[in-house]
């Protein structure tokens, strides 16, 4: 899609939800000279993007770095704007530190191939750092193979990457029928490095036992490209982009929930509100969960079905447990840490199979280390994020339930501590966030982070298309082709913005 050119043909476009796709779609969209109209269910923009503000102290509560910040300088240059004038990006150096049961540690330098075999080979040897090269060498040979039909593509079909010269070589390379654990275990033996690849499993709220090993494409980029922050915090890509789709003419309804997508012969023709209004439109954009789309917003269409049926047949992703720690003092800790579990595989258990919180999982701290974000130097604001089961009160956990959150969260401070970090004399203040919280706050089914997970070979075909079935409806975001995460979803956006231009 050119951005050089207004549109040939200017359509009058409903978009549902302001999250980072809603938003991005809409800017594209409205820079080629399309009438849009934005309908958002909260008081506020940006989804799940936000940098909330207790007291002076700022906690990313969604995501919580920027990778591939090529991605959002694309959007804005062509939606009219540098992102580098808009909000400053700082390359998080070490980008992660990774601490383990028995006291190893090990520290990833930013954007740097040799420093992190470096790293690797100090802690656990030379074989570990080898096999860490040979690891990211695999992930990525992957990216190339995947990135174009897999990533940057719409996926309506297999027959574009059947057709291709290196088809073969590439289908061995991405390995659909190996899992992620798999590959891994196939180039190392170390149990250090085999937590630090299932972690990345995670991104997508899937199990590494059985997500696709082309997930492996998460090291490598997260290593070639970066891990960036946003001073003030990442929120503020967020509020910047919504700047930026008003400044676009972009009509925008805030406290204003969608209750049914109109459609007549099999074709959206505009959105019902809640309290009764009616708006008709050309095309429709949801940027709601797709299985709230399929089930609630278009569930008296009839070629609905096929799609909820798919979603149905996939795992819906794992959710978020997480802790906003106002901290007097400060801590050697990094600006991203990692702290792993003796048994991490009863992490996976437990969420997936069990249904209940893990007892001893896996501890994500984000510190920011940016004055921006406490109200004083001698401060920090910890943003805590555990992962955890969908609030399921009738088949799993009921998050909601008097003392729970509580308890649960008493439960992760006791776990910091034993591992030897400092946290509860150091509390001024403390914020819990259940799964319950962002099915409320988010409408997503469960809380799941990301709609459906990533487990099973075929779950890219399980995540909703970017043309939906009924004609003129189009998904983006999280739970729509090509998945979660700043980058893709603004990914999405970009596959969504270029279809209707080729329509």
């Amino acid at each position: 899609m050119s951005h050089h050119f207004p549109t040939k043909t200017p359509k009058a476009i409903v978009v549902i939800g302001g999250g980072m796709a809603g938003l991005a779609s809409a800017a594209r969209l409205a820079k080629k000279g399309h009438k849009v109209t934005l309908f958002e269910a909260s008081n506020k923009l940006g989804g799940k993007c936000q940098t909330e503000n207790i007291d002076g102290f700022r906690f990313d509560t969604g995501p919580s770095l920027l990778t591939l910040p090529a991605v959002y300088r694309d959007l804005f240059i062509k939606t009219g704007k540098r992102l580098e004038h808009l909000v400053e990006l700082k390359a998080v150096d070490p980008s992660f530190e990774y601490i383990f049961h028995d006291g190893k540690r090990v520290t990833f330098p930013n954007l740097s191939h040799n420093g992190t075999v470096k790293a690797i080979s100090e802690t656990f040897g030379e074989s570990a750092g080898r096999d860490w090269h040979k690891l990211l060498t695999r992930a990525e040979a992957m990216w190339e193979s995947s990135r174009e039909s897999f990533i940057e593509g719409e996926l309506r079909s297999l027959i574009p990457f059947l057709k291709r010269k290196s088809f073969f070589h590439d289908l061995f390379t991405i390995a659909p029928w190996r899992s992620l654990r798999s590959l891994t275990n196939s180039y190392t033996d170390n149990e250090y490095l085999r937590r630090i690849i299932d972690r990345y499993a995670t991104y997508t709220g899937s199990d590494p036992r059985k997500v696709p090993a082309v997930l492996l494409t998460i090291a490598f980029v997260e290593e070639a490209f970066g891990a960036w922050h946003v001073t003030g915090g990442v929120g503020t890509l967020g509020t910047k982009l919504a700047q930026r789709v008003a400044e676009l003419g972009v009509a925008i309804h805030l406290n204003s929930t969608v209750a049914a997508i109109n459609t007549e012969a099999g074709r959206a023709t505009g959105v019902t509100l809640t309290d009764g209004r009616n708006f008709a439109c050309d095309l429709v954009i949801s940027n709601a969960d797709a299985s709230e789309l399929y089930s609630e917003l278009v569930k008296e269409e009839p070629k609905a079905k096929p799609a909820l049926k798919a979603l149905r047949r996939a795992t819906p992703s794992l959710s978020g447990f997480s802790l906003l720690l106002s901290l007097k003092g400060k801590s050697d800790l990094k600006h991203h840490t990692v702290v792993f579990p003796e048994n991490y595989d009863d992490e996976f258990d437990a969420i997936f199979k069990r249904n209940e919180p893990p007892k001893d999982p896996a501890i994500y701290i984000c510190n920011p280390k940016d004055q921006d974000m406490v109200p004083a130097p001698d401060h920090e604001a910890w943003f805590v994020l555990i992962n955890a089961p969908r609030h399921d009160p009738e088949n799993g956990t009921d998050w909601n339930k008097s003392g729970y959150k509580e308890e649960y969260a008493n439960l992760i401070i006791s776990q910091m501590e034993r591992k030897g970090i400092s946290v509860r004399n150091r509390i001024i203040n403390m914020e819990i966030r259940t799964p319950a919280d962002l099915e409320r706050e988010y409408r997503a089914p469960g809380g799941s982070i990301y709609g459906t997970s990533s487990n099973g070979m075929r779950s890219a075909f399980f995540r909703a298309r970017n043309r939906s079935p009924i004609e003129n409806l189009f998904c983006v975001g999280g739970s729509a082709h090509p998945g979660g995460g700043l980058p893709l979803v603004a990914l999405s956006a970009e596959i969504v913005a270029a279809a209707i231009e080729a329509n």
